[in-house]
């Protein structure tokens, strides 16, 4: 298949219902080319086991994932409490088995209620995170011990719906948590296995929602891709849409377009943060921000 310019595709924003298996550059490469275009990135990685939303930038749009990623989410998960593993979720290789059976409902709650709130959170030795420039899990798979720095995270919410027993001496907690960006659902059954003395790992997660967007709206790469090259659809966010979606819209003149597209300043509205510049007609020209008695571009959005 020919690869077609990317200023031929519509710009905007895919809600992916990642599957299971995936990684999140195996869904980038999926866009890639079920589009045949080559800029696609995506705001925020799940791990190959996880399901569930992840936003993908096409053209343009990829200027707004640095400021889509770091947005609350949201995860449904299933905690297994009795065995401690080398990734912390079920994809790595069980290290200890301790009997969970002696532990009751309300020590289970307990233990999670601990979780929530401002916590100082280590990462998984696997996880994403780069040490001296190189992923902490290329560093374990080569061989070497990997200890992180905890790290700032606050857990909003931890809903436990369901304890379960699914044999004697394991007990599974189906949880629905609302934390910060960078918050490891993993170490949270880590943390909370470790403090019932028993260990703990992560059987089942997926995300439902990251900031304003949810899965609910989300397709599978192919079809969000078909929903882009049909200009809508399921799965699909046009990029004045998507900005608008994510920052309060600021309507602006046609002059003032002009000015800020030539990176010129334009009056302030006195509001905080960041603001969708939309010209007439619906292009989105800028993200804007006060700075003092005018706004400037944060991040301009040239006319194709």
């Amino acid at each position: 298949m020919s690869r077609r310019p990317d200023a031929d595709v519509p710009p905007g924003l895919l809600l992916v219902d990642k599957a299971g298996g995936m990684t999140s550059h195996d869904v980038v490469a999926r866009a890639r080319r079920v589009l045949s275009v080559r800029k696609v990135g995506h705001a925020g990685t799940l791990d190959p086991m996880a399901t569930g939303l992840l936003v993908l930038g096409v053209g343009a749009a990829t200027r707004l994932l640095g400021y889509v990623g770091g947005h609350d989410k949201t995860y449904e998960a299933t905690i297994r409490l009795g065995q401690t593993t080398v990734t912390d979720d079920r994809e790595g290789d069980v290290l200890v088995t301790t009997p969970a059976g002696h532990v009751d409902d309300d020590a289970v709650r307990a233990a999670l209620a601990a979780q929530t709130g401002p916590l100082q959170q280590v990462p998984s030795s696997v996880s994403a995170v780069k040490v001296e420039g190189r992923r902490s899990y290329d560093r374990v798979r080569a061989g070497e011990a990997v200890e992180l720095a905890a790290r700032s995270v606050t857990v909003h919410r931890l809903d436990v719906h369901r304890i379960g027993r699914p044999a004697p001496d394991l007990v599974d907690v189906d949880v629905t948590v609302s934390c910060t960006a960078g918050t490891y659902i993993r170490a949270i059954a880590r943390d909370a296995g470790a403090a019932l003395g028993v260990g703990g790992h992560l059987t089942a997660l997926r995300r439902t929602a990251s900031g304003p967007f949810s899965v609910e709206h989300a397709a599978p790469v192919e079809e969000a891709g078909a929903a882009l090259a049909a200009g809508g659809g399921e799965g699909f966010l046009p990029l004045t849409r998507a900005a608008t979606t994510v920052f309060p819209a600021r309507s602006v003149t046609a002059e003032e377009s002009r000015a800020l597209g030539y990176g010129q300043r334009i009056p302030a509205t006195g509001a905080a943060g960041l603001h969708a510049a939309v010209a007439p007609g619906g292009r989105l020209v800028a993200l804007l921000e006060d700075a003092g008695p005018t706004a400037r571009v944060a991040v301009g959005f040239p006319a194709a």
